[in-house]
């Protein structure tokens, strides 16, 4: 039976700390939103239409041209 539980995890979407940030001339740059609320270290997930924070719920909408 576990290994049915198992079988059923899938990784798509998911994401690490290491792609959050990329390196540029021997510096770390973060390459995601950190959160104007929580502060730095807490990220924000990007999504097609918003940017949100998991941890406080902040939410900032992508303007519509």
């Amino acid at each position: 039976m576990a290994a049915k539980a198992a079988a059923k995890k899938s990784s798509k979407g998911a994401s690490s700390k290491k792609d959050a940030y990329k390196t540029e001339g021997g510096k770390l740059v973060r390459t995601k939103p950190v959160c104007p609320k929580c502060g730095p270290g807490v990220f924000m997930a990007t999504h097609k239409d918003r940017v949100s924070c998991g941890k406080c719920g902040y939410t900032e909408f992508a303007k519509k041209e």
